[in-house]
């Protein structure tokens, strides 16, 4: 099966920290990651930067999510397509950021989406380029062993209806899905990659 990505994608990765430290010096530009620098864009990622670093401070790793993290035999990268304008990469990246610095076998590797077009059409949703996308690969030969995203399975269904009957207008669905991820506080998430890393680990 043809690889595709390299270690050359893997060498200009970002770890989550310069993740942060790019979204915050381009903020400081009055400029975000990707494409799109339209002022709607941009105030997203201010928001997104404030709930990083809301949910660095308040999120917590459930005891069963560091044990499974922990007794993780094979070294790992978690290869993460990311943009600083995304509302789910907000949520999501700085929890599967704590989990990668609990575990001792796993790197997390950052891309940026618009700047990797081969790889994120490699791993579309229904489609479309949704984004975080996780893919998890054996550090030894690259070899995929699965993937995850672009959201919990909960939102992802929110979501779809969303889409189907959009009863709600895209901002106030944007406010319901916030207030989902605020009250279920990454255990939805830590669920999953607890499951997640069981299947791997057979890999």
């Amino acid at each position: 099966m043809e690889i595709t990505i390299t270690r050359k994608h893997l060498d200009k990765s970002l770890t989550y920290s310069a993740f942060k430290k790019l979204t915050e010096d381009l903020l400081a530009k009055n400029k975000t990651t990707g494409a799109n620098q339209s002022a709607d864009y941009i105030e997203y990622t201010k928001l997104n930067f404030q709930r990083m670093q809301r949910i660095e401070k308040t999120v917590h790793l459930q005891p069963e999510m560091i044990d499974a993290l922990q007794n993780n035999p094979a070294p790992l990268y978690w290869v993460v397509l990311a943009e600083a304008w995304c509302g789910d990469v907000a949520q999501n990246l700085p929890i599967i950021a704590k989990m990668a610095d609990a575990a001792p076998n796993i790197e997390l590797c950052v891309l940026l989406r618009d700047e990797n077009p081969e790889i994120m059409d490699a791993y579309l949703t229904n489609g479309g380029r949704s984004i975080p996308k996780l893919i998890c690969l054996k550090q030894t030969d690259l070899s995929e062993l699965g993937q995850w995203g672009p959201r919990p399975k909960t939102v992802q269904e929110m979501v779809l209806q969303h889409k189907k009957d959009q009863k709600e207008t895209y901002a106030e669905f944007s406010k319901i899905v916030q207030m989902w991820y605020t009250k279920d506080k990454g255990i939805s998430l830590q669920n999953e990659f607890i499951e997640l890393l069981k299947s791997w680990q057979k890999g």
